[in-house]
């Protein structure tokens, strides 16, 4: 099977060549500029689909409050702000991302969630939070970004020093299938035009391996069969305590 899922991700990434094109002359710009619109859209679905195990997962976040204080939250990667919902009343959220076009979307979701106190948005990339200070935050939460940043490692480094001593990296990721699956064999041959489509998002990411080894103390890690589309089916959830 190797061979022949080297053989089709070839031809495919060779009918993907006037998008490597554009990407190589800057065309691809214009894109990030519509990508928030349809990740608009296609978050809406996703809520609709994964509402449940959202809030099942975000029930735990007043778990790791200050004792007396609010709970401080960051946000790598808030694309249009669909996790706010989910949030516990008078929770203090800190937003970035590294496309600084989320910021209208986003505002339309701060409007929606009154029981939130807002702290700003930075355009940063998860691999860089040096606009955020050392063990400043109680919950760092990503969503979906683990399979675009280009580093893992520095950017769970960066979230283990953003947060204080107790704190927990909340996280919900698309991963790789089971190598035994059909599913394995074409999120690898589509996974060049996946690149495009996801700006930047990688289907074939092992993302568990690396919160494993990224230093925390405690790890509460779920791989799930999510109710989506077969090439983000495989989910992983759950959170790591610093």
């Amino acid at each position: 099977m190797t061979f022949f899922m080297r053989f089709w991700t070839s031809v495919v990434s060779a009918l993907c060549f006037p998008l490597h094109l554009m990407y190589a002359v800057g065309f691809y710009e214009i894109y990030k500029r519509i990508f928030p619109i349809c990740l608009y859209r296609l978050s809406i679905k996703y809520n609709e689909k994964m509402h449940d195990k959202k809030k099942e997962l975000f029930r735990s976040l007043p778990e790791f409050n200050k004792p007396g204080g609010q709970l401080t939250l960051l946000e790598i990667g808030c694309g249009t702000g669909t996790n706010f919902q989910f949030y516990p009343r008078g929770c203090k959220v800190i937003c970035t991302d590294p496309n600084p076009h989320f910021q209208k979307y986003l505002q339309s979701s701060v409007v929606q969630n009154e029981h939130l106190k807002f702290e700003g948005f930075v355009v940063a990339t998860g691999e860089d939070l040096g606009s955020v200070g050392a063990e400043s935050v109680d919950v760092v939460v990503c969503t979906l970004v683990l399979c675009t940043v280009n580093d893992i490692a520095q950017t769970l480094r960066e979230a283990h020093r953003v947060l204080r001593p107790g704190g927990a990296f909340f996280f919900i990721e698309h991963v790789v299938a089971d190598p035994s699956t059909w599913a394995y064999f074409f999120q690898h041959i589509l996974q060049p035009a996946w690149w495009y489509f996801g700006d930047g998002c990688e289907a074939t990411r092992e993302t568990w391996k690396y919160l494993e080894t990224a230093g925390f103390s405690d790890l509460k890690l779920r791989h799930i069969e999510a109710p989506l589309a077969f090439i983000i089916k495989p989910h992983i959830l759950g959170y790591a305590v610093k």
